[in-house]
């Protein structure tokens, strides 16, 4: 989820909308990621993707900073386009996949910007057109969505058509608002029914799922903070790390520190970054200022480590 500033407009006429999808198709084709759902509005985006190997970062790192930059230039403004950093919330496929798509494709009915369910039909700016045939966008599964509904595809589309239509008029959104918890269990009055019967449930504001899904994500990121913490403890460090890849590629900690582009120091620059951030759990600013480039240069640095497969985990 994506919002303009003070919710100020990100998006002032078509052009906009459709450079911003443009850029969007090129980087997640690039990040290999699968979009199954998303909507242009006029001072915010939702898109509901599973990420690649990469993650979501550097797909929306790249996508908002390029239209930022884009925006401000040719509408003659200067200063920040969105509201702090995207926010992101994991969701559990199985349960919550076409729950999201359906809030997500109707976002322009509960706007008002479209009056009926076969209005949306034809507006552009929402993957709904792509699902049921209507446009073409090759960075969008719509297969994967409409596999849901069955087979063939006649039968798919209309499945799909049945379910977007059963919500309108209702508030279906109350299973995705509120705290974790409540998105979880579809509800406040699921939420008290579970609290009467003694029932505890595992939330977590940036998690939309089950208690065990909860469980397994939240469980996943302690292992990974205990190993850095016992990586800390052990007393291992930035300069260690620095040290010990210099060493093995044969190149001065001066001449890495130095900015050097040569082939290898890059390499090697990616490889302490990696580590740094998988092992001690540092930010990339903080690496930055060992290594002697910027924090978006440590960005890239990681992004391409993890694309050539480096192997940098020594636990």
């Amino acid at each position: 989820m994506v919002r303009g500033i003070n919710k100020a407009a990100i998006f002032d006429d078509d052009q906009d909308k459709a450079l911003f999808l443009e850029r969007l198709g090129n980087n997640v084709t690039e990040g290999n990621c699968s979009i199954y759902a998303w909507v242009l509005m006029s001072n915010h985006v939702h898109i509901l993707f599973k990420s690649g190997r990469e993650g979501i970062s550097s797909v929306m790192r790249k996508l908002l900073t390029w239209y930022a930059q884009y925006y401000n230039r040719r509408h003659h403004r200067s200063g920040h386009l969105f509201e702090n950093r995207y926010k992101s919330i994991l969701c559990d496929e199985d349960a919550y996949l076409l729950a999201l798509v359906r809030y997500i494709h109707l976002n322009p009915l509960r706007a008002g910007l479209v009056k009926t369910i076969e209005a949306l039909d034809s507006y552009q700016w929402s993957g709904h057109r792509a699902i049921i045939g209507k446009a073409k966008h090759t960075w969008m599964d719509t297969d994967y969505v409409l596999a849901r509904f069955g087979s063939p595809l006649r039968q798919a589309l209309h499945g799909y058509r049945k379910f977007m239509s059963e919500e309108v008029g209702e508030d279906q959104t109350k299973e995705l608002r509120g705290g974790g918890l409540i998105r979880s269990q579809g509800g406040w009055s699921k939420v008290m029914s579970m609290r009467r019967r003694g029932q505890k449930e595992t939330f977590d504001e940036r998690i939309l799922g089950g208690s065990d899904f909860v469980n397994k994500v939240l469980n996943d990121a302690e292992e990974r903070q205990l190993r850095q913490l016992k990586n800390k403890r052990a007393g291992l460090t930035i300069q260690m790390i620095i040290d010990e890849e210099c060493r093995k590629q044969g190149i001065s900690p001066e001449e890495l520190r130095g900015g050097s582009k040569r082939r290898k120091v890059s390499g090697t620059r990616s490889l302490i970054a990696l580590r740094c951030r998988d092992e001690l759990g540092l930010s990339s600013a903080e690496i930055a200022r060992h290594v002697g480039i910027n924090t978006s240069s440590i960005i890239r640095s990681i992004e391409r480590a993890e694309r050539h497969g480096a192997d940098a985990k020594h636990y």
